[in-house]
């Protein structure tokens, strides 16, 4: 078993050129399509791409919808099954853990039998779950319908990040992940909102037979328009990634329209046949483009040159990579701090001296909607122009660490959202102080996870589904272990001393982010030689 390092995988270290200052500062395509492969997913028509990529959204939307969504149901559950708090914030707690310790199984089986059999099967049984959750007639069978249905879900937490940088180029990176990352979180604010008002009107099952429709209407887009999305581009990066690491040599100069809409990318090809005339990807005859019923194929093929085995080892050794330990406390206390609120809060306002019904309950999600939708802009769309801005401003080098320059504000925003909900608690202040911190929290949960994540495939793009499982695995175990506490620290110390202590560790964690921004490149250069990949 011979260990490689990142840079006999990519020299470039993340550093490459995204504008062709030679050719009016014209966008460079990274990665680097292949100009002879219709089936390659970066050449998909638009529409194509669109589909596969919403009803991945759906999907992990759709896991949170109906898990973290029951949380106005909370209180109403523990009545009705005669349970404590505590054991009634076990439905969201255990599928937390799932959810991180799966990707641990489900990323090695996708990258050993393709994403898609596993998105097939994972759908279809999530569907399955949540009808068993709406048919249940026990707390405890509802709790497991629960956690198979995480087990199921988890699939989808680190191969969704993944497939964004299957069918997306760098510069559109940060804007998908955040549209992504406002699925995931969506479904822990939308759910919650909608289940206020279906608890109400009708009862908790409801929700689940909601849910239950639509992962059953997702799993048919699933089965019939969602093709496999892995591809093997390591030599045509090998090569490429060498000329856009040489100044004198630009890199292919194309754009989305060329190469994303599944037109003919005869543009690359007659200027990468100049440069590397003896490329097999440049001469060789245009392979088939595959049809509708190919695509529809569960099977793709195995990898030749590792075995399965690798696969569940190979991630381990990346936590010694800093960006991916920063990323992962990062989502941590981002996620951890956004679930405590939403196991808390129907404790809170549902008893006295608040009174309020589910339907109203489920109102303080609609801040949480807003920070997700606000934080996801930010850390997406935002970011992704800003560190276009600054390569142009760079000779039209794209440096990943600009991914990081506005985490500033969030470090700002989440600290002042925990002091405003654990103070307005403790002071039984009106539920505008509620509404506006779980606000500013929530911005966090996207505006982070979408930077780092991108920093994270921007850095390790060779490697990115491993180093993305890293950080969406362990992100989820460390919020359990927080989350598991949470109600027996804030009995005994009070709202306003665990959520000023909360505000006090996120500024301590985004304070890491310091020395990658002003030592980041050097970090990269670093690490790029330590031979720690199977």
């Amino acid at each position: 078993m011979r260990l490689h390092s990142l840079d006999e995988l990519d020299n470039t270290e993340g550093t490459v050129q995204l504008h062709d200052e030679l050719n009016g500062g014209q966008l460079i395509l990274h990665p680097t399509p292949n100009p002879h492969d219709p089936n390659d997913p970066l050449r998909w028509p638009r529409w194509k791409k669109h589909v596969c990529f919403a009803s991945v959204c759906a999907f992990t939307f759709l896991t949170n919808y109906a898990i973290g969504g029951l949380s106005p149901a909370f209180y109403i559950i523990s009545l009705e099954y005669k349970k404590t708090q505590t054991q009634t914030t076990a439905l969201l707690l255990w599928p937390i853990l799932v959810l991180g310790i799966f990707n641990f199984f489900w990323v090695p089986i996708a990258n050993y039998f393709g994403k898609r059999p596993v998105f097939v099967f994972a759908s279809l049984l999530l569907c399955v779950c949540y009808l068993w959750g709406a048919l249940s007639k026990s707390f405890e069978s509802l709790l497991w319908s629960n956690i198979i249905a995480a087990f199921a879900g988890s699939s989808t937490e680190a191969l969704g990040a993944a497939i964004v940088n299957d069918l997306y180029f760098l510069h559109e990176r940060g804007n998908y992940l955040g549209i992504y990352m406002n699925a995931i979180a969506g479904g822990n604010t939308v759910g919650p909102l909608i289940c206020g008002f279906v608890v109400t009107s009708l009862s908790w099952r409801w929700h689940k037979w909601m849910a239950f429709i639509f992962t059953a209407v997702n799993f048919v887009v699933v089965l019939l328009f969602c093709p496999e999305t892995r591809y093997d581009r390591s030599y045509l990066e090998g090569v490429a990634s060498g000329n856009r690491s040489t100044e004198s040599v630009p890199a292919t100069p194309t754009s989305d329209e060329e190469a994303g809409n599944g037109a003919p990318v005869e543009k690359v090809a007659s200027i990468r046949s100049k440069e590397m005339p003896n490329h097999p990807a440049f001469r060789g005859d245009q392979v088939p483009k595959k049809t509708w019923m190919q695509d529809l194929s569960l099977w793709s093929g195995v990898p030749k040159d590792t075995n399965l085995l690798e696969l569940f080892v190979r991630p381990l050794p990346l936590i010694a990579y800093p960006a991916v330990v920063f990323a992962f406390l990062a989502y941590a206390v981002s996620l951890a701090w956004v679930v405590a609120i939403n196991i808390l809060n129907s404790f809170v306002l549902q008893a006295p001296p608040y009174n309020w019904k589910p339907s109203i309950n489920g109102l303080i999600n609609i801040p949480g909607i807003i920070g997700n939708l606000v934080g996801a802009w930010l850390g997406g769309w935002v970011v992704d122009r800003y560190s276009d801005w600054r390569s142009k401003k760079n000779g039209g080098v794209f440096q990943p660490e600009t991914r990081l320059h506005l985490l500033w504000i969030p470090a700002i925003l989440v600290p002042a959202g925990c002091l405003a909900f654990g103070y307005g608690v403790a002071r039984t202040l009106n539920w505008t102080s509620l509404f506006f911190g779980y606000g500013m929290v929530a911005m966090g949960l996207t505006a982070v996870p979408v930077a780092t994540m991108t920093y994270v495939s921007d850095c390790y793009l060779p490697v990115n589904a491993d180093a993305l499982l890293l950080v969406n695995g362990l992100k989820n175990i460390v919020a359990f272990g927080f989350l598991y506490g949470v109600v027996p620290w804030i009995t005994k110390t009070g709202y306003s001393n665990a959520f000023g202590t909360q505000a006090g560790i996120y500024v301590i964690i985004m304070l890491f982010a310091i020395p990658l921004i002003f030592f980041g490149q050097r970090i990269r250069h670093a690490t790029a030689k330590w031979k720690i990949i199977l």
